[in-house]
C-alpha cells in the first residue's frame, strides 16, 4: 500500500500552486486598464501651480479643504492646482487603503467626487477597523462600477503609485501634512493670510505688499 502521507503531501503543493495561481491571476485582473493620471483641478495650462501633499485621515487636511476650495474659486483659470499623496501612516493606518480607494474611483473619473466623501466622512471612515465597507458605499453614492472599484482597490499598480508620490515627498523634505509647493517651492507660512497671500502674490505680484513671502516657519499641519 502506498504511503498515505504522500498522497497527502501531493495535495497540499497542488492547493498552494492553485492557490498562488489564483492569487497571481487576482492581482493582474486588478491591474487590468489601470490608467496613471494626475489629479489636477483648475486651469492644466496656468502659469501659477499650487500642489498639495495631503492625506485623507489627517484631520488638519480635512479642515483645510474649504481653504483649498476657496482658492480655486476665486482665481479659477489662473491657477492650476494638483492633488498628490502623503499618508502618513504610522500615525494614520487607514491612510493608505484611503489612497487607493481614491485612485480606484479616479479610474472611473471620479477621483475628486470620492476625495471629497473622505474628508466630509473622514471621522466616519477613520475610526474603524476596517473602513473598505464605507469606500464600496461611497463608490456606491457615486454610482461607480462597484465590481471594478472592488477589484481595483487591491491593484499593485495604484499601492505604488500612492507609494511613490509618499516616497517623493519625503524626498522633498515634506514632513506634515497638508504641505503644498508654490511654483514648484515649499511653501512655509504662520497664518492662514500669508497663505492666502503667497498665492495672491503669485497671480498678480503687485499684491505682494504686506504679504509673507515664502520661506517662513510653517505652523501648523500634522
Amino acid at each position: 500500500m502506498k504511503n498515505p502521507w504522500v498522497a497527502v503531501g501531493v495535495v497540499v503543493v497542488l492547493l498552494i500552486i492553485g492557490s498562488v495561481f489564483l492569487s497571481n491571476q487576482s492581482a493582474q485582473e486588478s491591474n487590468e486598464s489601470i490608467t496613471i493620471t494626475d489629479h489636477v483641478k483648475g486651469n492644466p495650462e496656468a502659469s501659477v501651480m499650487l500642489t498639495e501633499y495631503s492625506d485623507f485621515q489627517c484631520p488638519a487636511c480635512s479642515s483645510f479643504q474649504p481653504v483649498v476650495e476657496s482658492v480655486l474659486e476665486q482665481y479659477g483659470d489662473q491657477i492650476r492646482f494638483e492633488y498628490r499623496h502623503f499618508p502618513l501612516i504610522t500615525i494614520h493606518p487607514h491612510a493608505l487603503r484611503a489612497a487607493i480607494a481614491a485612485e480606484a474611483a479616479g479610474q472611473q473619473g471620479k477621483f475628486f467626487e470620492f476625495h471629497d466623501l473622505l474628508f466630509q466622512n473622514q471621522q466616519e471612515w477613520s475610526t474603524v477597523a476596517v473602513p473598505t465597507t464605507f469606500f464600496v458605499k461611497y463608490a456606491e453614492e457615486l454610482e461607480l462600477d462597484i465590481e471594478q472599484f472592488r477589484s481595483q482597490l487591491n491593484s499593485s499598480l495604484l499601492e505604488e503609485r500612492v507609494r511613490s508620490q509618499f516616497d517623493e515627498a519625503r524626498e522633498l523634505g515634506l514632513t506634515g501634512t497638508p504641505s503644498f509647493l508654490l511654483n514648484g517651492q515649499k511653501m512655509k507660512y504662520e497664518t492662514l493670510d500669508e497663505f492666502l497671500g503667497q498665492i495672491a502674490a503669485a497671480i498678480d505680484p503687485s499684491s505682494a505688499s504686506g504679504t509673507a513671502a515664502v520661506g517662513s516657519d510653517v505652523r501648523f499641519g500634522f
